[in-house]
């Protein structure tokens, strides 16, 4: 099985998909996001842009799931935001074509909330506190600019199952992607310190410098 978490930029993707993988034995996290910056740093600067423009990007990414999908037992977790109808088509639709058991869930939350997300990502919240006010990065400016037209388009039905998520945690949304997709996750055990700690050490390794 293929569980694609699609959603916003800031909109929890990285933290559930790690979420599921902590508590489902067998699975495994593939991230698109790794063959695009990949094929971004191989491109000249002044001819860098949107990797999912990129035909190499898309064609990779379903012959890399589609490997992961065919010879690995365990789920396959994909946290990646696709909002072009045509782009998603060309993956997420095509894996369904080749006959893989494709779950897509659209994670959406208002625009306050996401902002607020974005801006407690990796240190995002230790850097605003060192200069009093939060300075957002290259990544983050990128974001908020195109949060509005994002969250427009994932509200579209082809992009559903949508899961509104501004009241829910982490791990209350994991285990409702789980619920939906037939799935049983482990207990989620250690309480609501625990649950920081481990979102913090996922946002950290998870900070781009490109």
């Amino acid at each position: 099985m293929l569980l694609w978490i699609n959603g916003p930029f800031g909109g929890g993707k990285t933290q559930t998909a790690h979420e599921i993988h902590r508590r489902l034995p067998g699975s495994v996290i593939c991230d698109p996001e790794h063959l695009g910056f990949g094929l971004r740093r191989m491109t000249p600067p002044e001819l860098r842009g949107d990797f999912q423009d990129l035909a190499s990007w898309r064609q990779g990414v379903v012959e890399v799931l589609d490997l992961a999908l065919t010879r690995h037992e365990g789920v396959v977790i994909v946290p990646m935001t696709v909002t072009d109808p045509e782009y998603f088509a060309q993956t997420v639709g095509r894996l369904g074509e080749l006959g893989h058991d494709v779950r897509h869930f659209t994670l959406l939350a208002q625009r306050e909330t996401v902002l607020r997300r974005l801006r407690e990502r990796g240190l995002g919240r230790m850097l605003g506190h060192l200069v009093g006010r939060w300075k957002p990065r290259r990544f983050e400016s990128w974001a908020v600019e195109r949060l509005d037209g994002t969250l427009e388009r994932l509200k579209e039905p082809e992009f559903a199952e949508h899961l509104w998520t501004d009241d829910f945690t982490v791990p209350r949304t994991a285990d409702r992607i789980a619920v939906l997709a037939g799935l049983t996750l482990r207990p989620n055990r250690g309480g609501a310190l625990a649950d920081r700690y481990r979102r913090a050490r996922v946002g950290l390794r998870h900070i781009r410098f490109d």
